[in-house]
C-alpha cells in the first residue's frame, strides 16, 4: 500500500479539528537502460520492475525486455533496440456493454483514501490482467504495460482503461506498446484525439456509466444500436 499518514487541521466552516490524514507516498527513482541513464521517474513505489519495463516500450525505446533489476532507487532494464515498431492494427472488437465493465474496475483504494492516486487497467479475452494505481497517471500505464511484457501477454489483444486525461503523450504510450483500444473516465485533447488517429487506435473517453464518446476508429465498438 503506498500510503503513509499526516498530522492535518481540518476547517469546517466554525468547527477545527485535529486528524491525522492519509496521504500517497511519492519517491523519485533512476531510470537506466543497458547502463545508460534515461531519466528520473517520480512514482508510487510499487511494481518498479513493472514501471521501468513498461515505460521503455511506452516510449518505443525496445519491443521486448528479457531482464529488469531494481536496486534502491534505480531501476536498471536490459533490452535491445527494436526491430520493428509495434502496431495497433489489431482485429480486436469489443461490445458497448464491455465498455462499462472496464470502467467499473478502475477500482482504487488510494484514491478512495487519499483523493491522489490515479488507476489503470488492462483487459485480454475479457478478463482483468493488470491494474496499477500511482501518483502519476502516465505511470500507472507504464505499470500495466510493463506487467504485460513480464508476462508475455500479448498487448495487441488488449484493452486499456485509464481514470486520466488522455493527451497525446498519453495516447502514444498505448500505440508504442501497440494496445488497440484505450478507454479513459476523462477527456481527450486534439492532439491526443490526432496521435490516435494516426496510430490507428480506438480512443473513447467519458465513458461514465452507459455513456462513452469515440473519437477514432469506432469500427472496433460492436453497437447493439446506433450512435
Amino acid at each position: 500500500m503506498n500510503i503513509c499518514q499526516s498530522p492535518a487541521t481540518r476547517v469546517d466552516d466554525d468547527r477545527v479539528a485535529e486528524a491525522f490524514d492519509d496521504l500517497c507516498i511519492e519517491e523519485s527513482f533512476r531510470l537506466y537502460l543497458n547502463n545508460e541513464f534515461i531519466c528520473e521517474l517520480i512514482a508510487s513505489p510499487s511494481q518498479l520492475e513493472e514501471l521501468g519495463v513498461g515505460y521503455i516500450i511506452c516510449k518505443g525505446l525496445a519491443s521486448s525486455v528479457p531482464g529488469v533489476q531494481v536496486s534502491g532507487d534505480e531501476i536498471r532494464v536490459h533490452a535491445e533496440a527494436p526491430e520493428e515498431k509495434r502496431t495497433t492494427e489489431s482485429s480486436v472488437t469489443i461490445e458497448k456493454d464491455y465498455i462499462s465493465e472496464v470502467m467499473d474496475s478502475l477500482v482504487s483504494e488510494v484514491w478512495e483514501r487519499t483523493g491522489g492516486a490515479h488507476c489503470s487497467v488492462l483487459f485480454s479475452d475479457g478478463r482483468l490482467i493488470a491494474r496499477s494505481e500511482d501518483i502519476g497517471r502516465h505511470n500507472t500505464v507504464d505499470k500495466v504495460v510493463g506487467y504485460a511484457i513480464l508476462n508475455n501477454i500479448d498487448l495487441s489483444t488488449c484493452v486499456l482503461g485509464c481514470s486520466g486525461r488522455q493527451p497525446a503523450a498519453m495516447v502514444s504510450k498505448a500505440a508504442n506498446a501497440g494496445i488497440p483500444i484505450v478507454i479513459s473516465r476523462s477527456a481527450a485533447t486534439d492532439k491526443g484525439i490526432r496521435t490516435a488517429d494516426l496510430a490507428g487506435l480506438t480512443l473513447i473517453c467519458f465513458a461514465r456509466g452507459n455513456r462513452f464518446t469515440v473519437y477514432t476508429h469506432p469500427d472496433r465498438i460492436i453497437l447493439r444500436q446506433g450512435l
